[in-house]
């Protein structure tokens, strides 16, 4: 896998607005490419280095006023806050002790600097030599570790050797289209399909310290996969991408399993199915079965209209007519919570008469 799409991967999570953590030996030009990238999204960059940082300064500083203790966000956090698109790139991680650690772990998960909440358009990077490569080095605590995607890269040499020769142009922004966020709802759908298929992989905490430092398997680092992989999927990206995306999130072997379990089921696309139900096949596998409703549901309340809602109640007809009746009341359930917001969308009343036993015993009823 080379150091280009390894880096396109990092650019990826920056723009998907998930934290990524880039790991790589001293010397490689983590820093120096992160700021660049920086510098052609047009993004304020702020690098801390958090090995000679003070947690005060990740949390900033409490003074008295009065009766009331304030505190006072570093010059650093007002920058972001008011420049509003940023990047916060957090430098040695690997070499910074636990108490900077947790100082940080807050601005990674909620964006706040104390009482100071940055904007969601400040991106969050961090940067890391692997412990035996850090002077003083520590394993990253595992709370922290995981509100991170990890991407690993080397030395390139023909990379190195072009930039010598011809000198380290600025990398190329990396734009997601308006769109991407339209793929969310089916990436989340597989997942949760996957996790309903391996519910032993939802939550897997490495008990080895060097393993809890990278990604593992979280309902948070699964989230984090879907939307990552949303943005790969907005731009195209290859299979090459797709790989440290997901081994960076939930961890080699739970991303691998993943991935084959991805391609094995080979779903339509939701939108294909949307626009011609009657194109809709109930599976033989109850997995893929699950995945395609579950992908169909989530598509139509992303972007509800009549059309849709009309298309994904006549995928749920076409469920029950099979005989799945189970499966066609969790899609079925989707829609429901959304009724109060198209109250004069039709919904077929066979439909409902076949599902409302099971629709009734999921709200508590008799």
């Amino acid at each position: 896998m080379s150091d280009r799409h390894q880096f396109q991967a990092v650019c990826i999570a920056i723009e998907a607005g998930i934290p990524v953590l880039w790991w790589g030996a001293p010397g490689i030009g983590k820093t120096a490419r992160t700021t660049a990238y920086g510098r052609a999204t047009k993004r304020h960059t702020e690098v801390l280095i958090a090995s000679l940082r003070e947690p005060m300064d990740f949390l900033g500083l409490m003074v008295r006023d009065g009766d009331r203790t304030l505190t006072l966000p570093p010059d650093w956090a007002l920058e972001l806050s008011e420049v509003g698109r940023g990047l916060a790139i957090f430098d040695e991680l690997s070499n910074s002790p636990p108490l900077i650690q947790g100082a940080v772990l807050r601005i990674i998960h909620e964006h706040h600097v104390g009482r100071l909440k940055l904007p969601d358009t400040v991106a969050m990077v961090g940067l890391a030599n692997p412990p035996e490569q850090a002077t003083g080095g520590w394993d990253l605590a595992a709370p922290l570790a995981n509100r991170f995607l990890h991407i690993e890269t080397g030395a390139d040499a023909s990379a190195y050797v072009n930039g010598m020769l011809g000198g380290w142009p600025d990398p190329e922004p990396l734009t997601l289209p308006a769109s991407w966020l339209s793929h969310i709802p089916t990436e989340r759908a597989k997942v949760a399909s996957f996790i309903k298929a391996r519910p032993q992989l939802l939550l897997v905490v490495p008990s080895d310290a060097g393993k809890a430092s990278r990604g593992w398997p979280s309902p948070r680092s699964w989230d984090a996969l879907a939307r990552v992989l949303a943005a790969a999927k907005a731009i195209g990206a290859p299979e090459d991408v797709r790989l440290p995306l997901a081994g960076g999130a939930v961890g080699d072997a739970a991303a691998h399993e993943y991935l084959v379990w991805e391609r094995e089921l080979d779903l339509p696309d939701p939108e294909a199915l949307l626009a011609n139900p009657s194109r809709f096949e109930l599976p033989k596998r109850g997995d893929k079965a699950f995945a395609i409703l579950s992908s169909v549901a989530a598509a139509t309340v992303s972007n509800l209209t009549e059309k849709r809602w009309s298309a994904a109640w006549e995928i749920i007809e076409r469920c029950c007519k099979a005989g799945a009746k189970d499966m066609a009341a969790r899609a079925a359930i989707v829609l429901a919570n959304e009724r109060p917001k198209v109250p004069d969308y039709p919904v077929p009343a066979k439909a409902l008469a076949e599902l409302e036993p099971i629709l009734a015993a999921a709200r508590g009823g008799k």
